[in-house]
């Protein structure tokens, strides 16, 4: 593998994943049937578009152009929920596509990569998972060098198709009915005030409708909310049983959280957040002062 310190353009992010025998689909009214050695050269390329943005419909479009310019055969599918990512990436890789390009976000793409580990290691190592960032934040995108507003630039670089193998966190938890899950993340993951945040946002984003009104009045709520926790973690030697107010596990930048994370390095940043004890108030006004 390249290092990608020492070049000029980033890589496609390698994942892998499942194969079938063609794909039948609907566009414009007209059927189109792809046989496996079709899908096997075509991208597979899923839009999440960004609810609530006028300017989403706009990206799209520019997508489709630099596309067409760049001479790429594709054939896509639009998300229309949370829920459907999951299903279109299992209906692209059941196809036999070899190169899925997710057009979303953080969530978008961490969907995509938990559907691509849900496969045999032998199909994985055969597919490339790339990203044209069309996200609220893109944290993960925006770490190898791809811009929103640089949609020719990003698909020059997707054309090229230089592949980089990155880590990913793997999470093992009971959910509430008791059953033992695991669910892996590109970037980060958070346990406590953000992770209580976010739930609350997603619960008021379901009733309202808006992404920014559920994210104001979720943040609102939080205020009355408890802000810490009692946890016990081990860190490498350390343990640390405390109340704390959040942890943050990033594989990536994790939203500024982790930023000495490195997402091929085979480590883990880990950062607890917690209320300040007495005698560091008054270390840090005497810093100040």
């Amino acid at each position: 593998l390249l290092d990608l310190d020492n070049c000029d353009t980033p890589y496609i992010i390698n994942i892998n994943k499942e194969h079938s025998n063609s794909l039948s689909k609907e566009r414009d009214g007209e059927r189109l049937n792809y046989s496996m050695m079709d899908t096997d050269k075509r991208w597979g390329i899923l839009y999440c578009p960004k609810r609530g943005f006028r300017n989403s419909r706009k990206l799209w479009q520019k997508v489709l152009k630099a596309l067409d310019e760049h001479n790429v055969k594709y054939d896509f599918v639009q998300s229309e929920s949370v829920d459907g990512v999951t299903r279109l990436v299992n209906m692209l890789i059941s196809n036999g596509y070899k190169k899925i390009i997710i057009v979303g976000g953080d969530s978008a793409l961490n969907d995509a990569v938990n559907c691509l580990m849900n496969v045999d290691k032998q199909v994985r190592d055969t597919i490339s998972l790339g990203v044209i960032p069309n996200g609220v934040i893109n944290d993960f995108a925006r770490f190898w060098g791809f811009k929103e507003n640089e949609v020719q630039q990003t698909v020059d670089w997707l054309v090229k198709h230089r592949i980089r193998k990155v880590d990913l966190g793997c999470v093992h938890y009971s959910n509430a009915e008791g059953e033992q899950r695991k669910h892996y993340f590109l970037n980060c993951v958070n346990v406590g005030l953000v992770a209580d945040l976010m739930n609350q946002r997603r619960q008021v984003r379901k009733t309202l409708g808006s992404r920014t009104l559920a994210f104001i009045i979720s943040f609102w709520v939080m205020l009355f909310h408890r802000m810490d926790y009692k946890m016990k973690l081990k860190i490498n030697s350390d343990i640390i049983d405390r109340k704390v107010m959040n942890v943050c596990v990033g594989s990536g930048p994790g939203y500024g959280q982790t930023p000495n994370a490195v997402p091929y390095n085979g480590m883990l940043d880990v950062s607890v957040v917690h209320h300040p004890e007495v005698k560091q108030l008054f270390a840090g006004l005497w810093v100040l002062i």
